[in-house]
């Protein structure tokens, strides 16, 4: 029952937070930071009281039933890979709530509830082994993101969050249609009725149908990636949604996707991931070339970001599908190094959006002189996002191009690319935002009383400085050393990459693992 009560943990505490606010309108968010406190400990207790046995990859494995007549059980599974990523959510909450702590002020109950809602939805993401349970809580995690979006977005947030559910929902339509041909065609092959991941990955269907059921897989999860061509809903929705709904959705609900692809069609189809191998390298090459040109040529902040985060999710898409152990380790790495660095990213425009009240590029500049403390904090992670050396998006991004370099020469030549744009469009970011003449901070405004009042305006008080710099150390940690990362991931990955016998190289995963 831990891994139930890890769910539980965040659904009823919003529930309480939701109900809270009529006791005190400050009761939720202390809730909400106190429920994920308790989680954030729960799932550090379960990895420190729980042992790894050699012979089997999951921390913890339980089943409990659900609907027996169809062969359908609530089962639930941990390992490596989801401890980092449940991890990451968790972490990343608690950024999403300091940065809500004082932008969040209208039906403050309803909106910590629904945050809370969203971040249960993506755990139970990571942790459901039961396809038809995977789906329920890829549908559960975008209601409540949906409200966050609509209701507490900036003008345009009613289309924003529509199109946004739109794509999202009609790729987990297209995912149940091939959940339920996946397991009709494992029936008629096997005479076992099943949903269940572990049952599944162990008799791969040999039907000439898998390639197409794969490909359902693979649309609905890069649709979440986002990729190239199914990315348009990720710019509006980040230009119209909260700072804490952006931090949530660039951190952990983009990662559900990658995740999908290294847990689901990779190892459930593994032939058809080879066919479809050049297709999918080839959309995430585009990707990364695509979404770093088009951040550099964004104005508004929230939207390069955006741009970025599309450019950035490429590399997990070609990692995935470079079918090579090293580059399934960037991929991880990457989704890791992302989630911290876009964060605080999309918390710091939140930052400039509410002292400044604009988000242009244009009306902003010299915020050095203004804000120094909030502008280092913009120049580290501006140069993290460009793959600086020494932090986790370099690890990660190195990773990638040299596993797919390894299958794929041509593929990571255009990858490669992406890297020289993404320096080029993080230091214009950086130049008309923090450097040079300043437009907006020294503003003389006029009062009702027709009297002109300078605009005080502060720095980073101490709450953000703590939590900027916790996340700067995480990067510092994921790039200066990334083995304890490895250590926790490495064993499922060896399972994906021993799939693919090609790309597989025992010698050199052996060096890989002791290093």
């Amino acid at each position: 029952m831990m891994l139930f009560t890890l769910i539980l943990l965040p659904l009823v505490g919003g529930v309480i937070a939701c109900w809270s606010q009529r006791v005190h309108q400050d009761a939720p968010k202390w809730i909400a930071s106190l429920c994920l406190l308790l989680s954030l400990a729960f799932l550090i207790s379960i990895k420190l009281f729980t042992s790894m046995d050699p012979s089997n990859l999951w921390l913890v494995d339980e089943t409990l039933a659900w609907i027996p007549r169809l062969n359908i059980s609530a089962h639930f599974a941990m390992d490596g890979l989801s401890f980092v990523l449940i991890l990451l959510t968790l972490l990343m909450g608690l950024v999403g709530l300091s940065s809500a702590w004082n932008e969040i002020s209208q039906h403050s109950g309803f909106f910590y509830g629904n945050f809370l809602w969203t971040l249960a939805g993506i755990i139970g993401v990571f942790l459901a082994m039961d396809l038809l349970l995977f789906f329920v809580f890829w549908e559960v995690m975008l209601v409540p993101m949906y409200f966050l979006i609509a209701i507490w977005g900036n003008e345009n947030r009613r289309y924003a969050a529509l199109k946004f559910f739109l794509f999202t929902q009609a790729g987990g339509l297209l995912m149940l249609l091939s959940i339920v041909a996946l397991a009709v065609l494992h029936y008629q092959q096997t005479q076992i009725l099943s949903f269940d991941y572990q049952v599944l990955v162990q008799s791969p269907i040999d039907s000439e149908f898998a390639k197409w059921i794969c490909l359902g897989f693979i649309i609905a999860f890069i649709v979440k990636l986002p990729a190239f061509p199914f990315h348009s809903w990720l710019p509006d929705t980040h230009t119209q949604a909260p700072t804490p709904a952006s931090i949530i959705l660039a951190a952990v609900l983009l990662k559900t996707g990658g995740y999908g692809l290294l847990r689901f069609v990779l190892p459930l189809f593994p032939d058809a991931s080879q066919f479809w191998s050049p297709l999918m390298m080839g959309l995430a090459g585009i990707s990364i070339i695509y979404g770093a040109m088009m951040a550099f040529s964004q104005t508004d902040l929230k939207r390069l970001v955006a741009y970025s985060s599309v450019s950035h999710m490429g590399f997990v898409l070609l990692g995935c599908f470079s079918l090579n152990f090293y580059a399934l380790q960037g991929a991880v790495m990457q989704m890791l190094a992302h989630g911290v660095s876009t964060a605080a990213l999309f918390m710091l425009v939140g930052l400039i959006q509410h002292k400044f009240h604009t988000r242009d590029l244009n009306q902003l500049g010299g915020l050095w002189s203004t804000l120094p403390k909030l502008s280092a904090m913009g120049l580290f992670f501006g140069m993290a996002s460009l793959g600086m050396p020494g932090l986790g998006n370099f690890i990660a991004e190195l990773l990638v191009l040299i596993g797919t370099f390894k299958q794929a020469p041509m593929f990571a030549l255009v990858a490669t690319s992406g890297l020289i744009l993404a320096a080029v469009y993080s230091l214009r970011m950086i130049q008309k935002s923090f450097f040079g003449v300043s437009v907006n901070a020294d503003e003389n405004r006029e009062n009702k009383t027709g009297h002109t009042s300078k605009q005080i305006i502060t720095d980073l008080n101490a709450k953000e400085k703590i939590t900027l710099m916790l996340m700067c150390l995480s990067l510092i940690f994921m790039g200066l050393h990334p083995q304890p990362i490895f250590n926790l991931v490495n064993g499922s990955l060896i399972e994906i990459a021993s799939l693919f016998q090609a790309s597989f190289q025992p010698e050199i995963l052996l060096i890989e693992v002791q290093l």
